[in-house]
């Protein structure tokens, strides 16, 4: 997998005079079913979230509210989203390091996840992830 394979999804969007909705059906909008959900909230400034791949997990990350930027690294390049539109989400595929960051205030992140947590699942140390990266292709 590469930065390339991951991207920006719209979603979509009902608006009227009462507001907007937006949802997202797995396997429909999002290439995976989806199998857990999570969100960020109360994130201080400052602070960053990420920072570890995963093997085998897709994940739409979706900014409910606010903003913050996705630095994805595939260990031979990298890609930076400003996400910041609750009708659109970042596709990041498996093999994928993340780092989250500049929130702003207020700021919720909710990620729609192909797997349920399996610690096995990830890497936590960029140097591992960059071995099995870089010796993969």
């Amino acid at each position: 997998m590469s930065t390339e394979d991951c991207r920006i999804i719209q979603l979509p969007r009902i608006s009227d005079a009462r507001g907007s909705l937006s949802f997202v059906e797995g396997g429909q909008h999002i290439p995976f079913d989806i199998e857990r959900i999570y969100y960020l909230y109360d994130i201080p400034g400052g602070a960053a979230r990420g920072a570890h791949a995963h093997k085998a997990l897709q994940q739409l990350i979706v900014p409910i509210a606010g903003s913050f930027e996705v630095v994805l690294d595939d260990g031979r390049s990298q890609r930076k989203f400003f996400l910041d539109r609750p009708d659109q989400g970042l596709y990041v595929c498996p093999m994928m390091w993340r780092e989250l960051g500049n929130f702003s205030a207020g700021a919720v992140c909710m990620v729609l996840a192909s797997r349920k947590y399996e610690e096995s699942d990830y890497f936590r140390e960029y140097d591992t992830f960059l071995k099995v990266a870089i010796g993969e292709k």
